[in-house]
């Protein structure tokens, strides 16, 4: 184990609700839970309604390239009102916790658009203001790096699902971890290399390596946009309102019909801008959200089966040898959870809470591991989990005090 390194890692997700932040100790390893060593110390802080406000405007008016000039304006005022914001829930972190000598910030920022096939990706975040501010060396703008060496600059944190899954219990083969964010991203993982000569159905296609991930639909974005628009709530609490609602069937089988239609070979990053609810306009409130919940669990499933079969040798039951560890926030929509538990032919699926791992503050630990090994030189990545070109370290470092 080389030298321990302490960082805060913050982290803003498509919700747009608030910030989660954590002080993670590592020394920027691939080995396993020993490297990443708990316990961490987790916040979360909320936005205030007016940011949540100007937030989810903002992401409603960017749908391209060209919003990004015409609101470039109102983009630079709304990143120095959330850059003051993370600043300040620094400042707490670091005075609260003062034996825990922060090297480094680890500051994701607030994504308002990414695009794969633009070969953009962009995060509202002033890295040289929030290390002026909390006169610490800050590690921002994650994504580029990648991008510019032929990455979609998502997803990010596999390479923490592959410390967390390396814990020394968990030497089953195949390890998914399953994050439920805005987006749906699969990373698949395990502590050794398959023993091919007893299980040579279990060989990935490409051997050289044992950790893949990609996105592989939908999340939370579908349901979400759905509540937010149409009730005075943000989200669907535990999926207590789409339980309440009746599945329109026809609908149903029409969007999945149209969803799967797509090319899924060339399943790029993905956006909560590349899915839309017009679909389901005029359903009520229970029953829209019933059906996009069953819509999202039924894309969730395919992207599943898609991505294995895709990964590894061609056999069509090779997701009842798999163990799933479910994190992000789509793991406390229960009903949605409960769908994919009845329906997926998977060994186990388990949320990521019931090994004692806290579940909401997964991306906000990473971002802290990931900034140790940027500021380390290592990569964050890899061919298998972006489609980089070769493992690629990321991130900007400035220290501006």
């Amino acid at each position: 184990m080389g030298k321990i390194y302490t960082a805060l890692g913050l982290m803003s997700g498509t919700s747009m609700d608030g910030v989660d932040a954590s002080i993670i100790r590592s020394d920027g390893g691939l080995e396993g839970y020993k490297d990443y060593i708990p316990p961490a110390i987790n916040q979360y802080f909320e936005y205030d309604q007016d940011l949540y406000q100007k937030l989810t405007n903002l992401r409603d008016k960017i749908n391209n390239p060209k919003d990004l000039n015409e609101h470039s304006e109102e983009i630079k005022l709304i990143e120095k009102e959330i850059t003051l914001f993370h600043a300040k829930i620094a400042n707490v972190m670091i005075k609260e916790n003062p034996e825990w000598k922060l090297d480094i910030i680890g500051f994701h920022g607030q994504t308002i658009f990414h695009s794969a096939k633009e070969k953009l990706s962009v995060q509202l975040g002033d890295g040289r203001l929030l290390s002026q501010l909390t006169r610490k060396t800050v590690i921002y703008d994650f994504r580029q790096k990648d991008i510019q060496n032929s990455g979609q600059g998502a997803p990010l944190t596999p390479i923490f699902h592959h410390v967390i899954v390396k814990k020394e219990y968990l030497t089953q083969w195949p390890i998914l971890v399953l994050n439920i964010g805005g987006i749906s991203n699969l990373t698949s993982t395990s502590k050794t290399r398959i023993n091919v000569s007893t299980s040579p159905e279990l060989l990935p296609l490409n051997p050289k390596f044992n950790m893949f991930a990609g996105d592989i639909g939908p999340g939370n974005c579908l349901i979400d946009e759905w509540i937010r628009k149409n009730s005075k709530y943000k989200y669907d609490k535990d999926g207590l309102i789409a339980k309440s609602g009746k599945v329109n069937e026809l609908i149903l089988n029409q969007a999945i019909d149209s969803f799967l239609k797509l090319d899924e070979d060339k399943i790029e990053s993905l956006d909560i801008k590349d899915f839309d609810i017009s679909f389901v306009r005029g359903l009520s409130l229970e029953d829209g959200a019933a059906t996009l919940t069953h819509l999202t669990a039924r894309l969730i499933g395919e992207g599943l089966i898609h991505f294995m079969l895709k990964n590894y040798a061609p056999r069509l039951d090779i997701l009842s040898k798999a163990i799933c560890l479910v994190c992000g926030g789509g793991r406390k929509n229960k009903y949605l959870i409960d769908i994919l538990k009845n329906n997926l032919n998977i060994k186990e699926l388990i949320l990521i809470d019931d090994l004692g791992i806290k579940g909401d503050f997964i991306e906000s630990q990473a971002f802290g591991y990931l900034a140790i090994r940027s500021y380390l030189g290592l990569p964050i990545t890899f061919p298998n989990t972006t489609g980089c070109k070769e493992p690629t370290t990321g991130g900007v470092l400035t220290k501006n005090y």
